[in-house]
């Protein structure tokens, strides 16, 4: 039998539609809606934060940071492993002092040999030969004070030694191995000065300086410093940490680590900053922009999540979808246990 002709019956139909307003057929399929995304959220994108103390046999729970410890270089290992094996691709160490006597004015435990961070790099790079490994450079965990830098006599940054102090500690960490450093001390021309060190030790060409070029003061560290151990013992860090209403400060700040060499730029915090994030793209538009969801954000999600004003899976794939429209290619995280099985689960 012939197949008879078809036609479209109109009847019904306003002539006044206009067909590009018709959206809903590009996003009706799981698969679509994950197409519409200008950037997808994958496990090479996280980037995991690891607190190393001095203790070797140290397994710590942090009390305001749901299922994170602090860990001991002989404890890290046997906790990662899974973690590897199920696509977690980078990690940053952060090295926390507990010792007696591990802090002085100048942070001069920062870059030991025998240290929790230049330890963790060569224990990790032993077990994980495709590890990436970052290093956060910074003073404040290993000084007396709690300050990033090292203090003149008013009690203020001073900026030559704790310039020279910092590029010091982070060409030890490549020299020990460390595939990338990160300085979030803040401190004007630090990147400078590291990049100089670097290529003076024939290391700027095998490290890859991802600078906190936007990091803001503000009330959502609690949790770290809890981690960290890096509170200030008086005053605060406002006068080089960026105001939280500095959107032009910031804007400066990302073109001064950019014309002083920096491989990558980190915006923080993340979820309350996401124009910061979008200017970043737009500012160092050629180097990777990372967004670092921190502890105080990492803590509020699990808190709204314990009183079930929203489900946690959701809501973390929600904010960091966020970071990745705003502009961002890679995420500093809490969450990146957790998203190795969800973005496994979306496969």
């Amino acid at each position: 039998m012939p197949h008879t002709a078809e036609y479209i019956n109109f009847e019904g139909t306003s002539n006044n539609v206009e067909i590009t307003s018709i959206l809903s057929g590009g996003y009706n399929h799981p698969l679509l809606r994950e197409w519409q995304n200008e950037r997808q959220l994958t496990t090479n994108m996280l980037i995991f934060p690891i607190f190393l103390s001095d203790i070797e046999d140290d397994e710590t729970a942090i009390d305001s940071l749901p299922n994170i410890k602090r860990f001991g270089v002989n404890k890290i290992v046997a906790y990662l492993k899974p973690l590897v094996e199920k696509g977690l691709r980078s990690v940053i160490l952060f090295g926390v002092p507990l010792k007696e006597g591990a802090k002085d004015a100048y942070g001069t435990n920062a870059d030991d040999p025998n240290g929790p961070v230049i330890q963790g790099i060569k224990i990790l790079k032993k077990n994980f030969p495709n590890l990436y490994i970052i290093c956060d450079v910074c003073l404040c965990e290993y000084t007396s004070h709690g300050h990033c830098g090292i203090l003149d006599d008013s009690g203020a940054i001073d900026l030559n030694p704790s310039v020279s102090r910092i590029a010091a500690v982070a060409i030890n960490y490549a020299k020990a191995g460390a595939h990338c450093v990160a300085p979030s001390d803040m401190i004007d021309g630090r990147i400078q000065m590291i990049k100089k060190g670097l290529l003076s030790n024939g290391l700027a060409n095998k490290t890859f300086v991802l600078s906190y070029s936007a990091k803001f003061s503000g009330n959502l560290y609690g949790p770290f410093r809890d981690a960290a151990c890096s509170s200030p013992s008086s005053g605060d860090r406002k006068c080089y940490q960026l105001p939280s209403g500095g959107r032009g400060l910031a804007r400066r700040a990302l073109k001064r680590d950019l014309q002083e060499g920096a491989d990558g730029i980190i915006v923080k915090p993340s979820t309350f900053y996401l124009d910061i994030m979008r200017d970043a793209a737009e500012i160092c538009h050629d180097l990777p922009v990372c967004a670092y969801h921190v502890s105080g954000e990492f803590a509020m999600l699990h808190a709204a999540a314990e009183k079930n004003v929203v489900d946690l899976k959701t809501i973390v794939l929600e904010s960091h979808q966020g970071f990745l429209r705003a502009g961002a290619r890679l995420i500093i995280t809490y969450f990146a246990p957790e998203l190795l099985d969800w973005l496994k689960e979306s496969q």
